[in-house]
């Protein structure tokens, strides 16, 4: 599976950037430190993906620690893009595939 999910982060990363929300600066160091679930209260669902979920779990799986259960990830995002005004049929795709390896 590991294998798998590293596919998958590197269609995350590519997707974002063909849509374009790829992003060469990152957040302030305070909206990157949100407690807020997704980061909501500082920064957009792509930037989340970006700066903060794509690290993380490729950071997980570089230490050999258990990836989370129970992701369920693909519904906020669906309302996230949508306030975004983000066309990202793939993106939620890819999101709703992930939810499905974590679970």
């Amino acid at each position: 599976m590991t294998t798998e999910v590293r596919e998958l982060l590197v269609s995350l990363e590519e997707e974002l950037k063909r849509l374009e929300c790829w992003q060469a600066m990152p957040p302030s160091a305070e909206a990157l430190a949100s407690t807020t679930p997704f980061c909501m209260d500082t920064m957009g669902f792509t930037q989340w993906l970006q700066w903060l979920f794509i690290p993380r779990v490729h950071a997980i799986l570089d230490q050999d620690s258990a990836l989370p259960k129970g992701a369920n990830i693909k519904p906020y995002a669906e309302e996230a893009l949508m306030v975004e005004k983000i066309e990202a049929t793939q993106l939620l795709v890819l999101m709703e595939r992930f939810d499905q390896l974590m679970n």
